[in-house]
């Protein structure tokens, strides 16, 4: 595992608290923030994990610099409404020196967009629900839409970004996924299988980056 020499580890995006208990049940000091408050979910409560609601797009993480051997942020970054390069410089400030950083995305070209975009399909959400009748969440005067993907990334997208932020040993790969079937639901594996034949069609990507 990545975060294997990594005490002190935060979680942001930690949604309903399932990687922040793993990490604490494996022995690492864990915090975690989202932009919704999840202290009262039964995870948090059952594991030492250090949670606080914090909307890292507008204000500082809340926790001193350096407070960090590792971040994780999964499935997070394409949430966000505004750049990307703000909440990232501000989680690259709470590692510690060589500390690393982990972020998973959705694969904007994963073999289900491309597909979908050939019959004439966005790969975003319902666009009426979540993009003509949202309502946004206003912050210090600014608006957010976090409960929709408001841009999807690609490989170079992420190598990009990290290298905007100065961070060292980049590593942006294609991430594989399999779901366990048995019997005559084999069948419907078939997609998982061409899907990791071929990386960049894979549904999600992983980067690690040090802070130098």
């Amino acid at each position: 595992m990545a975060f294997r020499n990594s005490l002190r580890v935060l979680d942001i995006g930690s949604g309903g608290g399932i990687l922040a208990s793993l990490l604490s049940v494996l022995g690492h000091e864990v915090s975690a923030v989202d932009f919704f408050d999840r202290s009262g979910n039964t995870t948090y409560q059952m594991h030492p994990i250090t949670f606080k609601v914090c909307n890292i797009e507008a204000d500082s993480l809340p926790f001193e610099d350096g407070s960090f051997d590792a971040i994780s942020c999964c499935q997070t970054f394409e949430h966000f409404t505004h750049s990307h390069l703000p909440p990232l410089l501000e989680m690259k400030r709470k590692l510690v020196s060589g500390g690393l950083l982990e972020i998973d995305v959705p694969n904007a070209v994963c073999l289900r967009n491309r597909s979908r975009m050939l019959r004439g399909k966005h790969i975003t959400w319902d666009y009426l629900e979540h993009y003509v009748h949202v309502e946004p969440s206003v912050y210090k005067n600014r608006e957010y839409y976090p409960n929709r993907h408001n841009r999807e990334l690609t490989k170079h997208d992420l190598e990009l970004l990290l290298k905007a932020a100065d961070f060292n040993n980049i590593q942006v790969s294609f991430l594989r996924d399999e779901r366990i079937r048995t019997g005559t639901s084999k069948l419907k594996s078939v997609g998982s299988h061409i899907r990791n034949s071929f990386p960049s069609l894979r549904k999600s990507l992983i980067a690690y980056g040090h802070k130098p």
